[in-house]
């Protein structure tokens, strides 16, 4: 039983390990993606200012009908 359970041990520690180094992998290719396209993204974040304006007003709007 106890090879069992370190069996078990071995298996869950690979298996986050994995999950570790698929998130730093993703995490650095997102950072390259900012980085490369930041004019793109800045062109829509600007685009949705006005649109989050607009839902911020609507939802000021609701609570204060409550």
């Amino acid at each position: 039983m106890a090879e069992q359970d370190n069996e078990k041990q071995q298996g869950a520690v690979l298996k986050t390990s994995i999950k570790l180094i698929i998130g730093i992998v993703l995490v650095i290719l997102g950072l390259a993606a900012v980085i490369g396209w930041w004019s793109s993204l800045w062109v829509v974040v600007k685009g949705c200012v006005g649109l989050f304006l607009i839902m911020a007003g609507a939802i000021t709007i609701a609570i204060a009908k409550e």
